[in-house]
């Protein structure tokens, strides 16, 4: 549009005709690049949608496990403290037993996740 101001152009019908023809070229070119961007914006909005879910699903199973050996890990720290006056300690079955209650309090939740369908 600065263009057709110039005197040596206004003179002339043609160079006018040209230029604006030029000038709905580069407005349609616009137009194009405004609607190839915004295409490319949402595909990219897609692909970071389809990565967020995969994440999500990845998050939730250590969420899960995490749960699972929270009880279990915490059987383990208390016997491990190697107090004397725990009167499991002198039990012959006292370590089986805690073996076998860490065992159950991991499996319980995941019996419990599994049955409510969260696993």
């Amino acid at each position: 549009s600065f263009a057709a101001l110039a005197p040596e152009i206004a003179g002339k019908p043609t160079a006018q005709a040209h230029l604006v023809s030029v000038q709905q070229d580069i407005q349609s070119l616009t137009e194009h690049a405004a609607a190839q961007s915004a295409h490319i914006s949402f595909l990219l909005d897609a692909a970071l949608g389809l990565i967020n879910i995969e994440q999500n699903v990845s998050i939730k199973t250590f969420s899960v496990f995490t749960v699972l050996l929270m009880p279990p890990t915490l059987i383990g720290a208390i016997y491990g403290m190697n107090f004397e006056v725990m009167p499991e300690l002198s039990w012959p079955w006292g370590y089986p037993l805690t073996l076998g209650l860490m065992v159950v309090s991991g499996v319980a939740p995941l019996l419990w996740f599994r049955h409510k369908g969260w696993f």
